[in-house]
């Protein structure tokens, strides 16, 4: 099977500081990556590459089989290219209404006066509310304030957001970090629904229970490398564990 995303080589330095070391990455549809390592080990370096946010020094990129030219790839060319990032943090604007989270730099503009279609807006965000987030209640309207969602509901909201505008690969970081038990089952059986929508996520995370629960692959990171590449179905939470706290991707 073709990869959706082909990196290959790809360096990064930030002053004398070698954040990436000629890494080599295939992402597939229809699965889940977590993407491992200690702090400092360039898997965020890493990603920003993908997304758009930081040019590499060196190396090629394929999405879909085409060829990223890096002078002209930015997080607008990414997100067009199907790429999408939900950040721990600053993902959602939290006394703004639910509707302006989803449609924020991405409103529906029609009419001879570039009119916002607010109502159709308001429409998909009560959609996007009951049929993927399964949610309902009399004060749950479109006009209602993030603060008022739980935080796996705000992970939800912002990965609906990203399927919403067609992200085939969707860039999660920390997504269950401080979350209670309940919680956390709901931002994984969001991401099971990504990979039941044949979308591509890479899950950053170092709650290894979680990521060991929900992921296909596991990509360890170590000194800006690729370390290793191991299949879920043959590597125990216990094996993951060992790969990180004894020298591949972790320090002793």
């Amino acid at each position: 099977m073709e990869p959706l995303v082909r990196m290959r080589n790809i360096t990064k330095s930030f002053g004398s500081i070698s954040a990436l070391r000629g890494v080599d990455l295939d992402l597939y549809t229809g699965e889940i990556l977590a993407l491992l390592g200690d702090n400092g080990a360039g898997k965020s370096t890493l990603v920003k590459v993908l997304s758009g946010l930081h040019s590499p020094d060196s190396g090629e990129m394929e999405i879909r089989g085409e060829q990223v030219n890096w002078r002209k790839y930015t997080v607008a060319t990414a997100r067009k290219m199907g790429v999408e990032t939900v950040y721990q943090e600053r993902s959602l604007g939290e006394k703004q209404p639910l509707w302006r989270n989803i449609f924020v730099g991405r409103h529906i503009i029609r009419g001879p006066w570039k009119q916002i279609q607010v109502a159709r807006e308001k429409e998909i965000t009560m959609e996007l509310l009951s049929g993927f987030l399964g949610l309902s209640g009399a004060g749950l309207t479109p006009d209602a304030r993030v603060c008022t969602l739980s935080g796996g509901e705000r992970q939800g909201l912002a990965i609906a957001r990203a399927m919403h505008f067609d992200a085939s690969i969707i860039i999660l970081d920390e997504p269950t970090t401080a979350l209670g038990i309940s919680e956390v089952r709901k931002v994984l059986s969001f991401v099971d629904r990504i990979r039941r929508e044949g979308r591509c996520c890479i899950f950053i995370s170092h709650e290894l229970h979680h990521v060991h629960a929900i992921a296909d692959r596991f990509a360890v990171m170590e000194h800006g490398k690729i370390e290793g590449i191991y299949p879920r179905e043959s590597t125990s939470l216990e094996d993951l564990a060992g790969l990180l706290l004894l020298g591949k991707g972790g320090t002793p």
